[in-house]
């Protein structure tokens, strides 16, 4: 089967003409036609094949073919919106709150990590009756309006909008790089304390709190992991002041973090949201999503008079596909090899740490790692012209990885979960060899603090779009 439509170059010479400008590619300068992907490999229109250490769309592997027949089968026999009874939406939403508190039992699919967030602004302002939304630094929520206005990490770089006062930014709980750091007494308390004043002063200019949203690992912010406790404290300042907790998961559910199905779940069992959302790696790549919550909010969203109808939320393909996730989750044990090759991959990483002074911080629990590069361990200046080095010059080894963070100096992985031992060991030993090359141009030493030669050294690091030449100030995030 032909596996490529168009030359190279006319595909490029299309997409220039006929799609938005701001749609933008990896790689933007020599992007990459990937043709087709198979398990934790994409493969381009010459056949090469590529590592994929980023993909978590492809949940269980790329094209696996238990997805691919089940969705298949299903759309032989019929596709039609949820309006009609059909065994699968109510299979699959019975198969799905097993995964969660019993407090959250009630479900609504949708198409989209951002109509899952958006849905679940909705649910908390019919709920509570209050408007505010508490939300972190450096978050990402979604592109639809409602999200773009409590994803600082897309409106701070908006600067002729005007940021509503209905939104309130906590700052991230970052115990590396944050305000409250891991030799604070009690990050968590601290950083809590943030949402605490901004639930004061909110009221004090007559605002009333209807929801704190945050990821339950922050993903686009730097692959930042909460300090234990947090959630918990947060939770209780909220709650007191009406509102409700909204955990997203688009980026870490459905056993990523390892040791439990929902990141959430990291902080303890005394934590429950009272919405969670979800997406991206819910259908293997398929479009679907769903917001999960109490009855009590469902009930007052219902109370609220008006039909909520979804035309291919839930639908029976969607739901089929959603199923064959849940069983080869289940099947091939794809938590359990997150929590194995996911704790082999950060001990790799580690002993990087001990080698190359560039590397500042290796965080994350399973398949969610982060890996944030410094030009000084001391001061913590981000090497983000050293990260893009890094991702380019993985590309030549034909290893995908990305960087990300307010600095994009964050190396993130997040690959399929049939990520194994041996493509871990790979993708960490290139790192070292492009790690000691950039450090040894740059007269980098271990250990304690490390330095650039004052600024002079003559090698020229790539741009954010991983052009050579003088390192870019810029932080385009995309």
């Amino acid at each position: 089967m032909a596996t490529e439509r168009l030359d190279k170059n006319k595909t490029i010479d299309l997409r220039k003409k006929h799609i938005g400008p701001s749609c933008k590619v990896f790689f933007s300068h020599d992007p990459i036609k990937i043709v087709r992907a198979r398990g934790q490999y994409m493969y381009d229109e010459n056949g090469q094949q590529y590592l994929d250490c980023i993909n978590n769309v492809a949940h269980v592997g790329h094209s696996h073919p238990d997805v691919v027949r089940a969705g298949t089968q299903q759309m032989e026999l019929l596709n039609t919106n949820s309006r009609f009874l059909h065994d699968n939406l109510v299979v699959y939403a019975q198969r799905l709150q097993a995964t969660l508190p019993d407090k959250l039992s009630v479900c609504y699919f949708v198409n989209s990590g951002s109509e899952a967030n958006d849905l679940a602004l909705r649910l908390a302002w019919q709920y509570t009756g209050h408007k505010d939304i508490i939300t972190l630094d450096n978050a990402y929520h979604g592109h639809v309006s409602s999200l773009i206005n409590i994803s600082p990490y897309k409106f701070h770089q908006l600067s002729d909008v005007e940021h509503k006062q209905s939104v309130h930014v906590a700052p991230s709980p970052d115990v590396y790089r944050g305000k409250y750091r891991a030799d604070h007494p009690d990050p968590a308390r601290a950083y809590s304390d943030e949402v605490e004043d901004i639930i004061s002063r909110a009221h004090k200019r007559g605002g009333k709190i209807a929801a704190f949203i945050a990821e339950s690992l922050q993903s686009c912010g730097g692959q930042v992991i909460p300090p234990a406790g947090y959630f918990q404290k947060v939770a209780a300042h909220v709650r007191q002041a009406g509102g409700v907790v909204i955990a997203d998961e688009v980026q870490v559910g459905f056993g990523r973090v390892g040791s439990h199905f929902w990141g959430f779940q990291l902080q303890g069992e005394d934590f429950v949201p009272d919405i969670v959302t979800m997406g991206k790696p819910i259908g293997n790549g398929h479009p679907m999503s769903c917001v999960v919550t109490s009855r009590e909010v469902a009930q007052a969203f219902m109370a609220s008079g008006m039909e909520y109808f979804n035309t291919f939320g839930g639908n029976p393909v969607s739901c089929a596909i959603g199923l064959a996730v849940l069983d080869v989750i289940e099947n091939e044990d794809l938590q359990g090899n997150a929590l194995r090759v996911g704790a082999h991959l950060s001990r790799l990483l580690g002993k990087l740490k001990d080698k190359h002074p560039l590397v500042g911080d290796v965080r994350g629990p399973g398949l969610f790692v982060g890996v944030e590069l410094v030009r000084d361990r001391v001061k913590l200046t981000p090497a983000t012209a050293e990260a893009q080095e890094v991702i380019y010059k993985l590309k030549e080894e034909h290893i995908l990885l990305s960087a990300d963070g307010p600095h994009r100096n964050v190396l993130k992985f997040k690959p399929p979960m049939c990520f194994s031992h041996e493509d871990a060991e790979r993708v960490v030993e290139k790192i070292h060899l492009i790690l000691s090359e950039i450090e040894e141009a740059l007269n980098m030493r271990m250990p304690n603090q490390v330095h650039l030669d004052n600024g002079k050294s003559k090698r020229k690091l790539p741009d954010e779009n991983g052009v050579q030449g003088k390192e870019s100030a810029k932080h385009n995030r995309t």
